[in-house]
């Protein structure tokens, strides 16, 4: 059968999608990227925050036009959503045929062929109901627990399909999260933190670079956790300096770096292995006390700046990016000024401002959600306008730099312009730099080059190709 997917999400959950397609290829159906053509449809959604859950059920109730009009015969929803809301899922949108949470990623085979889930299984029952104008789905809470936390977690023998430009790839080092943030939902849909053993990433990764992946972006929920679940001191260190040995690899990123477990070992690895990036990607939700204190982060201004200073002497030159919460309850308007005056002294690289999503079965969710999206929208454009206006002066005064830029090939927007980004920029996250005078024949998906600055356009930067340093 052909067997069509649509990934939402972050980049773990897209790990879980390429697992689910290379199952579903080993047991002898194709894909296809065109749902019109699908036998059977997948949809692996998220549920992180509301606009997440409203992108999934808008996915699932296209997909399931295709099935009431067109070729497709399943419908099969996975993921965070999935998780969570399962049976109300069937209830209000009956075209779906099966439903996966994320502990349930190697049954992908059986809910494409239509068998029955394993026995002993039981799924939980949750109340909702499908709004009258809109035809989306309203999920409330549920009227009894769901059954245990997933425990699964892929391996370096488990089949998977790449979906990323064939130059980059994510490798998931870890599944799950101890931690208690009141906003987050996650440790519920996901499970406790469970590391992956060191010998089977590194397979992973060879086989990776062995297919032509360049750039190998670990991820997890709290990527500096890794080994701290089984006792394993310094895991994340030993294992940057394994992959760094890993012929074919050309760049080593890492996502989500938590606060307080990013030790001065991997520090000191980041800056001593010449393929890790020199990029920390920090998520730090808040800078006023009061307000890490609500969110139940370990953290406080004062540390959060004793750990930047730490950063930026231990690894020069490196790229720092964060994510801030704004309109979390209780949020007074010095707060967020507590905030607002420590992102501008800090001069962040990359940061993204999320307004809180008042989410059930959180500890958030049993206070009152007493900050108007109006006034969160408002914080929000107040601190990325700012940003925006930091990262242009810091633009500008790179022009003339010599830099090093990894091509991922032409701009959806504008074929016959190549884009790429530097070592301090991830893909889909980060801003992009554009390259000029460009020779696509050198300049190909992939290829590692040197460039000189020429131009600056907001957070983003123009770049003349100098002698190829490197080539796909």
């Amino acid at each position: 059968m052909k067997i069509g997917l649509v990934s939402l999400g972050c980049p773990k959950n897209l790990v879980d999608s390429e697992v689910m397609l290379g199952l579903a290829q080993q047991a002898g159906h194709t894909l296809t990227p065109d749902a019109a053509d699908a036998d059977v449809l997948v949809v692996n959604t998220c549920a992180f925050i509301e606009s997440a859950r409203q992108e999934s059920v808008n996915a699932i109730l296209e997909m399931a036009e295709q099935k009431k009009h067109g070729r497709c015969q399943r419908l099969v929803v996975t993921g965070c959503m999935a998780e969570r809301y399962r049976d109300e899922l069937r209830r209000e949108i009956p075209e779906i045929d099966e439903v996966l949470g994320t502990g349930e990623v190697p049954q992908i085979v059986e809910a494409i062929a239509g068998q029955p889930p394993a026995a002993g299984q039981t799924l939980p029952l949750y109340r909702g109901r499908r709004d009258a104008q809109s035809g989306t789905v309203r999920a409330v809470a549920p009227h009894r627990e769901p059954p245990a936390l997933p425990t699964y977690i892929y391996d370096a023998d488990t089949p998977r399909t790449l979906t990323t430009p064939s130059h980059f790839a994510y490798l998931k080092i870890a599944e799950g999260c101890n931690y208690k943030c009141a906003f987050c939902i996650i440790p519920r849909l996901r499970g406790a933190y469970r590391s992956r053993p060191a010998d089977s990433i590194l397979r992973e990764a060879r086989d990776l670079a062995a297919r032509g992946v360049k750039e190998l972006l670990l991820v997890s929920q709290d990527t500096t956790y890794f080994g701290n679940d089984q006792g394993e001191r310094g895991a994340l260190p030993r294992l940057l300096r394994q992959l760094n040995l890993v012929d074919g690899l050309e760049w080593i990123r890492l996502l989500y770096l938590y606060p307080t477990t990013i030790t001065a070992d991997t520090l000191t690895a980041i800056a001593e292995c010449e393929k890790v990036c020199k990029y920390v990607d920090l998520p730090l939700q808040h800078a006023s006390d009061p307000v890490l204190e609500r969110m139940r982060r370990p953290g406080t201004r004062a540390s959060y700046t004793r750990l930047i200073e730490k950063i930026r002497s231990t690894v020069p030159g490196v790229t720092l990016r964060t994510t801030f919460i704004v309109g979390f309850p209780g949020e007074t308007d010095r707060e967020f000024e507590e905030l607002r005056q420590f992102v501008e002294a800090t001069g962040f690289d990359h940061v993204g401002v999320f307004t809180y999503s008042h989410e059930e079965g959180t500890a958030a969710g049993r206070m009152t959600d007493d900050v108007p999206r109006r006034v969160k929208m408002q914080r929000q454009r107040a601190i990325m306008t700012m940003q925006r206006r930091l990262v242009t002066s810091a633009n500008r005064r790179r022009i003339g730099q010599r830099v090093q830029v990894l091509v991922d090939g032409p701009s959806p927007e504008h074929p016959l312009v190549l884009r790429g980004r530097l070592p301090g920029q991830a893909p889909e996250i980060d801003p992009l730099v554009y390259l000029s005078d460009a020779d696509p024949a050198v300049c190909r998906p992939g290829a590692l080059i040197a460039a000189e600055v020429i131009a600056a356009r907001g957070y983003d930067l123009v770049v003349r190709p100098l002698p190829v340093l490197k080539t796909a």
